[in-house]
């Protein structure tokens, strides 16, 4: 591994609400914090609305890198004055992308001990936060999602923390992990990679076997755009 300044920049929690008259979603509702309290399965002070996509012992905590957002602003997708927490993250930081962390690393912040398990999956509830029908498949096609944790050794992460790599188990970048999940068209070999990343998440393991098993791979359509009237009036 590569020797790397990382610095943490930001602590997010946020109770929730109803995003949209139809959508609910904590994407919104972050606010900076000076501690976070990480128990095994949950944050606290953190509510996630779905479960399925957001919740769970393997998806605890949402890094996102802070050096995204000047990307996606000079692509037009996102207003100047948009900062972190917009996307939702508990975690902000400088000086670590996706390509330099892998899928099972245990990553120390404070004295917390946190194991990546996913990158996020990019849905249509952040081409509603900024506005931009193409926002969340830009970030799937570009590798700037951030990443999921599991909870090794719960505890307090304060700000100003020290964070640091501090063991790895396998050689998948998250970015590759991306880049092989959402391989296009059907990629039996892509599949068969990933599944060898250690500590990946149980779901995209089930995914990954579904598409090897049927020879074809899910539609992405909802996920990415969710419905069409969602975006009447804009």
């Amino acid at each position: 591994m590569r020797k790397m300044t990382i610095s943490l920049t930001g602590l997010y929690a946020g109770t929730g609400n109803r995003f949209t008259e139809e959508v609910q979603s904590g994407i919104n509702s972050k606010q900076t914090m000076r501690q976070l309290i990480v128990h095994r399965d949950h944050l606290e002070g953190d509510t996630r609305f779905d479960l399925k996509n957001h919740g769970g012992d393997e998806r605890v905590l949402h890094h996102f890198p802070q050096e995204h957002y000047a990307f996606f602003k000079q692509q037009g997708l996102m207003a100047a004055d948009r900062q972190a927490p917009a996307l939702g993250e508990n975690i902000s930081t400088l000086g670590l992308l996706e390509q330099d962390v892998c899928i099972g690393d245990e990553i120390a912040i404070g004295e917390v001990l946190l194991q990546i398990t996913l990158p996020r999956a990019p849905c249509f509830k952040t081409n509603l936060q900024f506005r931009q029908r193409e926002f969340a498949r830009t970030m799937q096609d570009t590798a700037r999602c951030g990443w999921l944790y599991r909870v090794l050794t719960p505890g307090t992460i304060n700000e100003g923390d020290a964070v640091a790599i501090v063991q790895r188990h396998g050689d998948i970048t998250v970015a590759e992990a991306i880049a092989l999940y959402f391989a296009e068209p059907f990629d039996a070999a892509a599949y068969q990679r990933l599944l060898t990343a250690p500590a990946l998440g149980s779901d995209w393991q089930q995914n990954l076997h579904k598409r090897l098993a049927s020879n074809r791979c899910e539609s992405w359509q909802g996920r990415l755009y969710g419905s069409e009237h969602l975006y009447q009036g804009w």
